[in-house]
């Protein structure tokens, strides 16, 4: 009787105390861990002070000693335990010293030229209404007949001297490369053969900067430059950055976006080259590092793993000079790998709400500051509510700017 007992009171004991232990852990930051982690020491003291993955877990660097093809090499991993005794996670890591970045705010001319050309429409032949084409809005061409293309004028000299034999045409679909066959057709009016496209090789458009690093390579925007019309993301031939002047905000209203209005001159050179156009936002480098920064706006540079709820401060020149404006993160999500949807915040400053209503176009790169370091940029506004909107963190734009 007294073993059973025993036995009952033991089992509602172990019950009690694996609920409180799960209760108590943090699943989805250690188990939403990417393979792979950049970090300093500091934040991995910061991680087991703040109780990052639960108050019963623990995070400590790890060497591994391996063996391959007799050369001995070691690698650090960052290891969750659970009492510090049971390992439930294990990542690779790589040790940083702290990084500083000089912070932007201020608002950016885009200039993109494209690798190859984007399909906005179809340019009906005369006289071959009933063609059906292979093309997709959306389609971007980069050869054809695996010869280059990058300007509209490079489809008609290649269809100079050309009949109504097929043409082998290189696109880019849905991110995927891909081979089609066309037949182009007679044009009866112009007397020569057309594949009945309208096409584009550049784009424009207004953003904000968001940080620059010490050796001149720089960040902006939080999330990819899009064709307006297909919503393509426009890979980069090359392309530059140019300093803006505000002229006014179209101020955002209930199921409409808002808008600051921005004038920038292409005349001039350049302020940085555009390297790359991604989910994460647009990266180069600049010659011209004075021109984009304050050197007093400097700021450490804060781990994704350690982004909190509550408050946080945005970056932004929306009234003419560079300011920091309140804002509240609602949700942070920890991500295995790089979203420009990182984070939900929440304007709560009422300058900035009276200004611009809340979250506007142009804004898109504004960065996000929180205990005194930046921790990502804003990227998206809510269409119904223009007080919120999304951030990407921080370290996904730095792994693209690297």
């Amino acid at each position: 009787m007294l073993k059973k007992i025993f036995l009952k009171i033991f089992g509602i004991m172990f019950a009690f105390g694996f609920v409180l232990l799960c209760i108590n852990i943090n699943y989805s930051a250690i188990f939403d861990l990417p393979n792979s982690v950049r970090m300093t020491l500091e934040d991995l003291n910061s991680l087991n002070q703040e109780s990052t993955f639960g108050r019963y877990a623990t995070a400590e660097l790890s060497e591994n000693i391996f063996t391959v093809g007799g050369e001995r090499r070691h690698n650090t991993s960052l290891l969750i335990k659970l009492f510090g005794i049971i390992p439930i996670k294990r990542v690779d890591a790589v040790i940083e010293d702290d990084k500083e970045v000089y912070l932007g705010g201020i608002p950016l001319g885009f200039s993109i030229n494209t690798k190859g050309l984007i399909v906005v429409g179809e340019n009906r032949v005369s006289g071959n209404s009933k063609a059906k084409s292979p093309f997709k809005t959306g389609d971007i061409i980069t050869k054809i007949n695996n010869q280059k293309i990058e300007k509209p004028n490079d489809i008609y000299s290649m269809l100079e001297g050309v009949t109504n034999e097929p043409l082998s045409v290189s696109i880019i679909r849905k991110g995927e490369e891909r081979e089609i066959v066309v037949l182009p057709q007679y044009d009866e009016i112009n007397q020569e053969y057309k594949i009945g496209l309208w096409v584009r090789d550049d784009a424009q458009g207004i953003g904000t900067l968001t940080f620059v690093t010490k050796d001149g390579k720089f960040g902006a925007l939080g999330h990819s430059i899009c064709d307006y019309e297909t919503g393509v993301e426009i890979p980069v031939q090359d392309g530059g950055v140019y300093l803006c002047n505000l002229v006014g905000i179209n101020k955002a209203e209930k199921g409409k976006t808002g808008e600051i209005r921005c004038l920038f001159s292409q005349t001039k050179e350049p302020n940085g080259d555009i390297l790359k156009n991604t989910k994460c936002g647009v990266f180069g480098i600049s010659e011209d590092v004075q021109s984009l920064i304050d050197s007093n706006l400097i700021a450490p540079v804060g781990n994704r793993m350690l982004v909190k709820l509550g408050r946080a401060k945005i970056i932004s020149s929306v009234s003419g000079i560079r300011e920091e404006y309140d804002i509240e993160i609602i949700k942070a999500n920890f991500q295995p790998k790089s979203s420009d949807k990182s984070f939900v915040f929440r304007v709560i400053d009422s300058r900035l709400i009276d200004l611009t209503g809340g979250i506007v176009q142009g804004m898109s790169g504004s960065p996000i500051l929180q205990n005194g370091k930046i921790i990502g940029a804003v990227t998206h506004v809510f269409l119904n509510d223009a007080t919120k909107g999304y951030g990407v963190y921080i370290d996904w734009m730095l792994e693209q700017a690297a």
